[in-house]
């Protein structure tokens, strides 16, 4: 993906900034992820990145595909841990001072108001404040994403695209008082304006 070069560093916020980046498979959660992160400078961590490795060789150990998303280990188990280590990692970045992008499907999270709450009481206890951004996208960008990035984890999606979609609320939206939705398709402005558009709203 390319990712335009940022203008002028926007100034530091007097509080950090977390902004938690969701979406669906496909949706755009990184390119989004990177857009705000060149324009701000502030840390990024992102779920893949800092838990795939562990996860895959967890699930190998196991007896498991390691590209397995779908059973109870995973889903009990597995995807709790991964989720505790990503805010963990974002919370010693806002004790150290720094806003944080975080991206992540955050499917469960964003739709659980315990889990916001919790969450938003963690954040601001330190000083912070808490956002959300939720990237809604058609079936039809998803779909071409999935196919493009080739990854062994999405080969259960692909084989049964129909079934896959139809455990999917397209019309999701974060619980997450003052969370955002980002349209990234082919009929909205662009992911960059938008990403612009939700600094400033933040700001």
């Amino acid at each position: 993906m390319t990712i335009p070069n940022a203008g002028t560093v926007p100034a530091v916020p007097a509080a950090p900034v977390v902004l938690l980046v969701g979406g669906y498979a496909g949706s755009g959660k990184s390119t989004l992820g990177a857009i705000l992160v060149r324009r701000t400078r502030w840390a990024l961590v992102d779920k893949d990145s800092a838990t795939r490795d562990v996860v895959e060789a967890a699930l190998h150990a196991l007896g498991h595909s390691p590209h397995d998303r779908e059973s109870a280990l995973y889903r009990e188990l597995l995807r709790p841990a991964e989720y505790r280590a990503l805010t963990c990692a974002v919370l010693e970045n806002v004790d150290a001072g720094n806003s944080v992008v975080a991206t992540a499907p955050f499917t469960a999270e964003l739709n659980n108001p315990e889990w916001c709450r919790h969450f938003r009481g963690q954040v601001e206890a330190r000083g912070a404040r808490l956002h959300a951004a939720w990237i809604r996208c058609d079936p039809d960008t998803m779909h071409r994403n999935i196919t493009e990035r080739g990854a062994s984890r999405d080969t259960g999606k692909l084989s049964d695209w129909d079934a896959y979609l139809a455990g999917l609320d397209l019309r999701y939206s974060p619980a997450l008082d003052g969370g955002r939705v980002i349209d990234n398709n082919s009929t909205v402005r662009a992911l960059e304006d938008q990403a612009e558009q939700l600094l400033a709203a933040i700001a």
